[in-house]
Order: structure tokens, then sequence, then C-alpha cells
């Protein structure tokens, strides 16, 4: 008899999603979707607002990524009032992107994903969280995790004005210039922030790497798809999370796109599915061909395995070093083995950290010179980081009064919604046979989403702007005495 398998709610990302794992006759998955059922609205409810507004408003998305949100709605604002801004805002701006950058991979390590590798897929549910991290590393090295986020998050309030929701950016600058006196403080945290990264990257080797069970599973094909690769390089083709262009490979690696932010109508489009709020983008020029991997998908990834697979190499010695370390452990370039995200994540942090310190030292740093005020007439805007979980865009037009008319915010989780899709389903149909499914099988279904660190506060809406909606009304005794059921369209049906 077939049966379906819901895993609901899905566990250790930010957002609520679900797992409808459909199993036939036999006991073999038949099908299986990752569904997204919650609303965001931020694009409907930023028209009208003043557009020098964006930078606090988007960042009250997530809890987790405002310092990204708050980032590219900036550089957009830069683009939409003309302006470039100074070399020493610049400078200031990208200190802080890396710093959050650096805070927010750790925190997917430690808390979500890392729990996986650490405890162990099938270990207990109970197990599979920070605290069971804490049991396994020992109490030293938690107290470690603790510090270096405190204080990463002390610099980023420091910098940005609050620890989350920050204030720091403004069209053509920043708020806040760096006072001399504090580029000591600035070395020193980031040669400390150096070694904790050197550190989790020991860990790896040590808990992960060393342990043959876990790198066949990463190398196995479970979580194996072939996907086109896109993320932001510099002018040397290295990693740049802050600024750059925009470069996407194929599968076997070769450039298919280069670009910069107000071209990406040409470059990608949304596929929308009746099952999830969340769309699919695609590449353009190549169609939607379907959740199907292989040497003619349009199917591109974001996050950071993707930006090593769309960069020539690291910017810095260090994580130069790991990430050719990295290819050469999984057989070369580009590297189509999802869990591998989780150490390519490490790379990026060690980047971050080594990337604060060339910034620390930088003359221009501390300079009184934060904005440029050359601003033109506000109306249409592209600005684009790469978050933590990938490429995200941010695109705003105005009236002539400078109020939004139109936003639209693709976000890193949203360019993985397929890819995210297709390594869930994969992950099903490889783990499950003949019915038995136990909870560590489930999470290893689970593991196949985790590795992305979704963010689905971030990445869904409904393309019609709706969201179907059902109201019971019962009685004292618990009974359903009425039912108002909104659908898609907004058609409201009183049963």
């Amino acid at each position: 008899m077939s049966k379906t398998i819901t895993i609901d709610p899905i566990t250790r990302l930010e957002g609520h999603g679900k797992i409808s794992i459909m199993l036939n006759d036999a006991g073999d998955v038949d099908r299986a979707f990752f569904q997204v059922p919650e609303l965001r609205g931020f694009e409907a409810f930023c028209i009208g607002r003043p557009a020098e507004d964006m930078p606090q408003i988007t960042s009250r998305i997530c809890g987790v990524c405002p310092s990204a949100h708050h980032m590219a709605s900036t550089k957009t604002l830069d683009a939409l009032f003309g302006v470039e801004p100074t070399p020493t805002a610049k400078a200031l701006r990208e200190f802080y992107y890396n710093l959050f950058v650096y805070e927010d991979h750790l925190l997917h390590f430690y808390i979500l994903g890392g729990p996986d590798f650490i405890v162990g897929p099938d270990a207990p549910a109970a197990e599979r969280n920070i605290l069971g991290v804490i049991a396994k590393v020992g109490v030293d090295v938690g107290k470690q995790v603790i510090d270096i986020r405190r204080r990463t998050r002390e610099l980023m309030a420091y910098m940005g004005g609050k620890p989350i929701h920050p204030v720091l950016g403004l069209p053509g600058g920043v708020a806040k210039a760096m006072p001399e006196d504090k580029r000591a403080d600035l070395i020193a945290y980031s040669k400390d922030a150096i070694a904790f990264a050197q550190f989790t990257l020991k860990a790896f080797d040590d808990l992960v790497l060393a342990n043959k069970e876990y790198v066949d599973l990463i190398l196995s094909d479970v979580y194996f798809d072939e996907t086109n690769y896109m993320g932001q390089v510099d002018k040397n083709n290295h990693v740049n999370f802050y600024d750059g262009t925009m470069r996407v490979v194929s599968t076997t690696g070769e450039e298919i796109e280069r670009w910069v932010p107000s071209e990406y109508t040409d470059i990608v489009m949304e596929h929308v599915e009746p099952w999830s709020y969340i769309k699919f983008p695609y590449l353009k020029k190549r169609g939607w061909k379907g959740f199907v991997g292989g040497a003619d998908t349009s199917i591109v990834r974001v996050a950071p395995l993707a930006r090593l697979n769309a960069a020539d190499g690291m910017a810095t010695p260090l994580a130069q070093a790991e990430y050719e370390r990295l290819y050469a452990t999984v057989g070369g370039k580009p590297c189509h083995n999802t869990l591998a995200l989780h150490w390519a994540r490490l790379v990026e942090v060690l980047y971050a950290a080594e990337r604060m310190l060339e910034l620390a030292q930088a003359e221009e740093l501390t300079s009184p010179d934060i904005r440029n005020m050359d601003l033109q007439t506000p109306k249409k805007g592209v600005g684009i980081v790469e978050a933590p979980r990938g490429t995200l865009l941010h695109d705003y037009e105005t009236d002539e009064n400078g109020l939004i008319t139109r936003a639209n915010l693709l976000v890193a989780t949203l360019f993985n919604s397929a890819p995210m899709c297709m390594s869930i389903e994969k992950a099903a149909r490889k783990l499950i046979k003949g019915g038995q499914v136990t909870d560590g099988i489930l999470n290893m279904v689970e593991m196949a989403f985790r590795a992305y660190d979704p963010c689905l506060s971030c990445a869904t809406h409904c393309r019609p702007g709706t969201m179907p909606l059902t109201v019971e009304l019962r009685n004292p005794a618990g009974a359903v005495v009425s039912r108002i059921v909104r659908k898609d369209g907004n058609e409201v049906v009183q049963q």
C-alpha cells in the first residue's frame, strides 16, 4: 500500500518548510517534495516608502541575515542615486560585511549543520544540536565558540550601530567613521579570527575528514547533482563577498555568463510550481527544463561551494591553500557533491578573517571621507552582495519623489530552491528502500537541504501576492460551526 511520509517542520534552518515523501506499493520513493508554506511579502509593503528607508526595512526580513539585506539595499541605493561611494566607505562596508559572513558561517557550522557530522547523522534527535556538539568537542571548545561570536557581534554593533538591523549604510557612503585609535583593536581581532578559523578547519579535519564513513558520504551519489554555478568574483576571478562581477560556470566549469547587477533580467527567470510558495530561478537563455541536472540543465546553484566553483581561487593565501586542498580531496573542479558545502563554508570563514586583517591595515579605513554626497535624482537601481547563503540581489524603482514604486528581491535560498528540491528527492530515493524508514534516515534526507543553510524567511513569496487561508470557528465543545476559506486569487468562500 502506498504511503506518504511528512517531515513537518524540517529542522535547523531559518524559516519554515516541510518535506513530503510518497512511497509506492513496494515501499520505494515515488516522489519527494520540498514544500514552503510560508509567505514573505516584503516587496508589497515596501511600495510607497522612501527609498532611503530600504536598508532598514529590508533588514527586518530575517533576524539571522539582516546585514546581508542591509548591504545589498545600500548598494542598490548607490545605483539608484547614481553615486560612487568613497574608498573609505567601501573599505568600512567590506570590513563590516566580512565580519558578518564570518559570524554567520560559524553559526551554521557549529549550531545548524555541524551536529550532523560532529554528533553523527543517525545520532538520537535529542543529541543533534549545539548541546550535543559541546558534549562531543568539550566545554572548552564551546566556550571558544561563544567567545569569538560574542566579540564578533560586539564589533558588528560598534560599526553597524546595533548587533542586528544595522544603520551603517547610506547612499554614497556610511554613517560612521572609524577612528584611528580603533585600528589596533581591529587588527588584534582579525588575527584572532584567523586563528579560530584555522582551529575550526582543524576540527573539521579531525572530526569529519579523518572519518572514512563521513568522507564516503560526502562523495557518494546520494548527495550529488550536476548543475551550473554562480558567484561574485573580483577582477582576478577570485571570490569577493562585497563587490565584483557575477560569473556563471557550467557543469564542467566553463564560463557561460558574466554580468553586472543591472543585467540580471537577461540572465535569470523564475519558474512557479503550484505546490510551493517559493519560486525557482533558472538560466533564461537555456529555458526551464525541470528539476533535472546534467550538461543541458538550466538550474544554477549559489552558496559557498558554488562561489568556489565559479571562481578561479581565493584572494588570500591561507584560504587559497584550503581551496586547493578541498578540490584535491573531492577530485577536481567543479565539485558537485552537495555536502562539500560544509567544507567550502569553512574555507570562506578563513578568507573572511584574512580579508578583515587586510582591510584593518588599509590606510583608507580611518579616513574621515566616509560619504560622497553627489547624489542624483533616484530612478532605478540594482545591487548585489554575496550573502552567506549565496547571491543576494535587490532591485528598486522610484517615482519623481523618490518613493518606491517597485521592489524585487532575489535571495540566495531562492536561487537554491530548485537544487534543494533535486537534492532532497535524490537523497530520499537513494536512502529509503522497501519501506524501511528510521529517524536517522529522515535526518539524512534533511541533510540534503541543510547543507545549503537555507533561509526560507527571506526566500519565499507567492507570485500572485495572495495566500490561501482557512479560518475555522469552533464552539466550546470543539466542533466546527463555520469555516471561511480564502483561495488563490483572493476568492473567499464561507462553508
